[in-house]
């Protein structure tokens, strides 16, 4: 098949790549930059906000799969502009090229629209998808981590220490490595379904207590880990600090600090089984991931 893929760049963009690659598929992936050639892989130069890019783009695809996103910027105004205009764009040029199967990333953070700006601009972007008229399947992974992943270096950063913290004690999250989120995505490009929006995780009933998770990352680099779970109140002190010295690229954010304070971000839909079960268990998904962070020299 061929696919057309936006954030084709990103850290899951990427990885899907490479799986539909070695899957057999041709690739149309959308970049803002030119990109060193790969066999198998027509880059698109262009962006969301530029329409003559994204009817390129998916000129002769069989199907769309929307990843790109904004998940770090500053203000509510720059996640409408990321995550809900810009997929606005991608159904347009969708609609107007004949393609019917379109597979959009969300978020669990669009089950909660009013904890943060993220979540509410992907709960905006899903009403977009539901009413586009496309064959459309909406997955909202929770927490993702792999290889070439940043958002989440700093927590195996701080597992170095021996010391972790993590949201208050109560909390819950489901898990997901990259690699089994791709193969998910590539099976349902490859498998019409019914319109539904699917919350795969790893498999592990209930999610993770933060605090076994947080042990679980500490195994993975080596360390016995102490967990301190921080108060709200300290979270929001720790959000200002990190503005500060990191402003704009500031990655504890205050919707951040909503988001992660929220008890539950367990996936309660998963995909059918027929059609997709995780394959990497997580610690050693973890494992995996600490390696590729000490051979890129980032831990």
């Amino acid at each position: 098949m061929i696919l057309a893929i936006t954030g084709g760049t990103g850290f899951v963009g990427s990885h899907l790549i490479d799986h539909a690659l070695e899957t057999g598929h041709t690739i149309r992936a959308l970049a803002r930059k030119p990109q060193a050639k790969r066999t198998g892989v027509t880059w698109i130069e262009g962006a969301l906000d530029r329409p003559m890019s994204l009817g390129k783009l998916v000129e002769g695809a069989d199907v769309v799969i929307h990843v790109a996103g904004v998940v770090n910027v500053p203000d509510r105004v720059a996640f409408a502009a990321g995550n809900i205009a810009g997929t606005e764009a991608i159904l347009k040029a969708t609609r107007l090229s004949g393609i019917r199967r379109f597979v959009h990333v969300s978020s669990l953070a669009a089950r909660e629209p009013t904890l943060s700006n993220y979540g509410w601009s992907k709960a905006e972007a899903e009403t977009r998808v539901q009413a586009s008229g496309l064959d459309w399947t909406i997955i909202r992974p929770p927490a993702i981590f792999g290889p070439r992943d940043h958002e989440l270096l700093d927590v195996f950063k701080a597992a170095r220490t021996g010391y972790l913290p993590m949201p208050p004690a109560g909390t819950r999250v489901s898990l997901l490595y990259v690699e089994d989120l791709t193969a998910l995505l590539l099976a349902l490009a490859e498998t019409p379904a019914a319109p539904s929006i699917m919350e795969p995780d790893d498999g592990v009933p209930n999610g993770w207590d933060n605090r076994d998770f947080a042990r679980a990352v500490g195994v993975a680099v080596g360390k016995s880990i102490r967990v301190i779970s921080t108060p709200r109140a300290f979270l929001r002190l720790a959000s200002a600090a990190d503005r500060l010295v990191r402003r704009r690229k500031a990655k504890l954010t205050r919707d951040r600090v909503s988001y992660f304070c929220h008890p539950d971000w367990v996936s309660h839909a998963p995909p059918p089984p027929a059609l997709w079960t995780p394959a990497v268990p997580t610690p050693q998904a973890l494992a995996q991931t600490a390696a590729w962070y000490r051979a890129a020299g980032l831990l």
